[in-house]
């Protein structure tokens, strides 16, 4: 064990130092993927208890025109109005399975007078030109809708409303409700679920997809650093283990050799130079001096 004396040098004991700091923050990044994993956990469990919650009236969660709590995001709201087509928009740029689009937003007038945009789905892009080749209309006359609240968009720098037609580049309740002159709710907004009555599957856009929170890339993030913790050793090992080899690999390689050398002589069994000194011997005379012969 002498040999290995050498790994307590200050050297050594540096590089020692290193890897336990280096497994150490690989270890605190792990755990704090873990807790990211444990609160998109938490907060999928959230939105899968808004997305199945029975419809709320809208007054129960949007009590003025410009409140919003994130904590009810993707609730079904049930509201009673009418649409106002003539007033619909499209929304740009926006991906349905990695298919380019638009979401159809139309506004419903309730009974009060205000008024809620309603997402009604994704509708493609056209086949000839970058608008659709058809608006899926809305039901006529009184109508409910469940729809799933969520929240307006924020601005992208470099991103505007283009001139001249009826799209925008963003979700916004308010800007829409500046272009109308309608009283809207500017913080939220619906994404359909149902219509009464319902207009027909020919006048449904897509709907939205139902949202899922990926929490899988945090817990491999996790396993990754805990890995490269583990790696750190294993490396220092190797090294150690090379500065060993560079230290005493010409004295070990001699000795194997010899070991090797005394194993195929014993597996090979005596020469016939062997044989003949072993008969030489019983003879009378000395194999290291022949002609002699030694007296008994």
């Amino acid at each position: 064990m002498r040999e290995w004396r050498f790994v307590l040098s200050k050297k050594w004991l540096g590089y020692l130092g290193i890897a336990v700091a280096f497994a150490i923050i690989c270890v605190l990044l792990s755990h704090w993927q873990w807790d990211r994993r444990s609160e998109n956990l938490a907060l999928q469990d959230k939105l899968d208890a808004n997305y199945n919650a029975k419809p709320v009236s809208i007054d129960s969660v949007l009590p003025t025109l410009h409140s919003y709590d994130s904590s009810d995001e993707f609730k079904p709201l049930r509201l009673t109005g009418h649409y106002l087509t003539s007033k619909t928009y499209l929304a740009r740029d926006i991906s349905y399975n990695g298919y380019p689009g638009f979401d159809v937003l139309v506004p419903l007038q309730l009974a009060s007078g205000r008024v809620f945009i309603i997402d009604r789905g994704w509708v493609a892009t056209g086949n000839d030109h970058d608008y659709p080749d058809s608006i899926p209309t809305p039901p006529k006359g009184e109508v409910t809708v469940v729809a799933r609240l969520a929240p307006a968009q924020g601005d992208v720098p470099g991103r505007t409303d283009p001139k001249g037609v009826n799209e925008v580049a963003r979700i916004q309740p308010a800007d829409i409700a500046k272009k109308t002159g309608l009283t809207a709710y500017t913080a939220a907004y619906g994404k359909l679920k149902s219509e009464t009555p319902s207009p027909g599957a020919a006048n449904l856009p897509k709907p939205a997809l139902k949202p899922q929170v990926d929490w899988s890339l945090n817990l491999s993030y996790a396993i990754q650093w805990v890995m490269f913790a583990l790696a750190a050793f294993g490396f220092l090992i190797y090294v150690i283990r090379q500065e060993y080899d560079a230290r005493y690999s010409d004295e070990e390689d001699q000795r194997w050799l010899e070991e090797e050398r005394e194993r195929k002589r014993q597996k090979r069994g005596p020469t016939d130079a062997d044989i003949e000194d072993h008969e030489l011997d019983e003879a009378g005379y000395s194999s290291s001096r022949p002609g002699t012969m030694i007296g008994r």
